[in-house]
């Protein structure tokens, strides 16, 4: 399996990436900051890192320098909101992969799932005529490990709502909001939302988990 290293301050955001690769079939290692990303590159074999532009303490392209100067063979992809020919340049010249805009959604994910096979300097759109058969079957793929996904995450939220655990409960909503928002379910993710919310004031509302079950059809 290979290995994701994504790298961004704000957790909610590193979450969403970190658990759209990991529906794409990575392991995905997380970090909030240049430093603890350093670490991480060198104790772990990381294939592909995913980093915001600007991190606290420096940006996305000192990062990336950083980790190859230590040897590591990883891809690098950039990720930032609006991103300018500036940040591409800069991105590039450190060695990125590909910049892609903030938030990342699931059509971005299929470029970085390819850029399994695509060498440094790539950017998106350059794999060639077979881009749409590739994403249908990439995006199949996906949509097929959700579904298989999808049972034991309601099961999940479903117990934790019944054990009174709201941390737990919030946790488990909120992940399963993000890919669901991602991959094109959208009421799933509006209810998981406010299940999510309604755990972090301590609330746990049974009538909304039901109700969840119910659009998930499981």
């Amino acid at each position: 399996m290979l290995t994701a290293l994504v790298v961004d301050a704000d957790a909610t955001t590193r979450g969403q990436v970190a658990d759209l690769l990991r529906l794409g079939g990575w392991h995905v290692q997380q970090a909030a900051g240049p430093e603890d990303a350093v670490r991480l590159s060198l104790v772990t074999d990381v294939d592909l890192v995913v980093t915001d532009l600007v991190l606290p303490g420096g940006s996305g392209a000192q990062l990336l320098r950083r980790i190859r100067r230590n040897g590591s063979r990883a891809r690098f992809v950039v990720v930032t909101a609006d991103p300018t020919d500036e940040d591409r340049a800069e991105a590039a010249a450190a060695g990125a992969l590909v910049t892609v805009a903030a938030p990342v959604g699931a059509r971005a994910l299929l470029d970085l799932l390819r850029a399994r096979t695509t060498g440094p300097g790539a950017q998106a759109g350059d794999a060639g005529a077979d881009d749409d058969l590739v994403d249908v079957e990439l995006m199949t793929r996906l949509q097929g490990i959700y579904a298989d996904a999808l049972p034991s995450r309601l099961s999940a939220i479903d117990r934790h709502t019944r054990s009174g655990d709201a941390t737990a409960v919030a946790f488990a909503a909120h992940t399963l909001a993000g890919t669901s928002g991602q991959l094109g379910h959208p009421e799933v993710a509006s209810i998981c939302r406010e299940i999510a919310a309604d755990a972090r004031r301590g609330v746990l509302a049974h009538s909304r988990v039901v109700r969840l079950q119910e659009l998930a059809g499981v």
